[in-house]
């Protein structure tokens, strides 16, 4: 083989490792705030774009993330129908809630290993926390701490693509959660993006997690916050593909109308 073919050769192979596509089943198992269940995911990457299918015992919710047009859609299969957020306005509406500057957030090596999916994983300690208030600017001040602990594969299939889309959604300030919802907990729909960012500053994928949210603060908040308790979720990744995806996946079907959300 000549210098140039080779080359060209692994220019190839560079292209498609690089641009792979990423299917992940996982399973998720979580209680608190007086709910409890377990709901199976199913999540597609491609580039910049994810498709997340969630379903449990009480709705199955199909979720659009389109990062560089920075639009969000939530379809309903019955209406037809698909709601829109425009997420630079809404990242902006959340800064209000969520001050960026006092977070602080830590991935700490724990020094153990397990196997999971044939995958060697590295354990990672979890501590992220979030300033936030109640009732947007000049509201109750609170505090979201999460915590927990990932076991992190790193240079498994898919690992590369599914670090880059995170990567790529972090830098835009993005959440990964019903905006309706993360109106109402700001702080912890910011504390689980900042979790998955910090996954991809890793470069791996987390193949289980199990973390603990509960919010703190003083007199009629902290008697409040303790009422509610905490939420705990463990998350299991049961497979992950490589397999080329239709960009259909991302797409909005095209008999849906599009209803525009604030």
């Amino acid at each position: 083989m000549t210098r140039r073919m080779l080359t060209a050769a692994l220019t190839l192979t560079a292209l498609t490792t690089a641009q792979a596509d990423v299917t992940l089943k996982a399973t998720a198992e979580g209680k608190g705030l007086g709910m409890s269940g377990t709901t199976a995911n199913l999540t597609y990457i491609k580039g910049l774009k994810m498709r997340s299918e969630a379903a449990s015992a009480k709705a199955n919710t199909v979720t659009l993330f389109d990062v560089d047009a920075q639009k969000l859609y939530i379809l309903n299969d019955k209406k037809k129908q698909a709601d829109v957020w425009e997420m630079a306005a809404f990242t902006r509406e959340m800064s209000q809630s969520v001050a960026a500057g006092g977070m602080r957030a830590s991935l700490t090596p724990n020094g153990q290993t397990k196997s999971i999916q044939g995958q060697n994983a590295d354990g990672y300690d979890i501590e992220i926390l979030v300033p936030a208030t109640i009732g947007g600017p000049g509201g109750i001040p609170m505090t979201i701490l999460l915590t927990g602990v990932s076991w992190i594969a790193k240079g498994a299939p898919g690992a590369a693509d599914y670090a880059a889309f995170y990567q790529g959604a972090a830098e835009k300030g993005w959440i990964f959660s019903d905006p309706r919802a993360a109106e109402g907990a700001p702080g912890q729909a910011k504390a689980m993006a900042q979790m998955y960012a910090e996954f991809a500053k890793i470069g791996g994928i987390p193949l289980e997690s199990q973390m603990d949210i509960k919010a703190e603060g003083e007199g009629t908040v902290a008697e409040m916050m303790a009422k509610l308790g905490g939420v705990s979720t463990t998350t299991t990744i049961d497979s992950v593909d490589v397999t080329p995806l239709d960009d259909a996946l991302f797409q909005v079907p095209a008999d849906y109308t599009l209803k525009e959300r604030k």
